[in-house]
């Protein structure tokens, strides 16, 4: 099994960290833009997408700055995670995306959080 490679994005997001977080961390909210479907059971919560399952382990959480979570079959470290940061002067906010993926892969895996994210912006009505 090849290592795979950490990479991490950012998008400005206009909308409250409070509000963001709710759709980042709720299955409610994670269902309106990254999958089509998600269900949750305690820190386990299962993705759906066109029918098939990803099962995924919420490792950490903090109230309206972050979540993170592993793959169920993950064989290694790697983990997603997706923080909110508030820029100190200008009260921008930030959705900040680390992933990790297959040295051949990153490019794809950053153009989809780019599609999910653009989802997102779409629900939340941000530009």
């Amino acid at each position: 099994m090849s290592d795979k490679i950490k990479f991490e994005i950012e998008f400005v997001i206009q909308a409250s960290p409070q509000l963001l977080y709710q759709y980042i961390s709720t299955p409610s909210g994670l269902s309106e833009w990254y999958a089509d479907n998600v269900n949750s059971r305690s820190e386990m919560f299962t993705f759906i997408w066109d029918g098939s399952e990803e099962n995924a382990k919420m490792l950490k959480r903090k109230s309206d700055e972050f979540v993170k979570f592993s793959w169920e079959e993950n064989e290694d470290d790697s983990f997603f995670e997706m923080r909110i940061i508030v820029d100190e002067i200008t009260k921008d906010v930030s959705l900040f995306i680390t992933d990790f993926a297959d040295d051949d892969e990153v490019d794809e895996a950053k153009m989809l959080w780019e599609n999910q994210v653009s989802d997102l912006k779409q629900v939340l009505g941000s530009k």
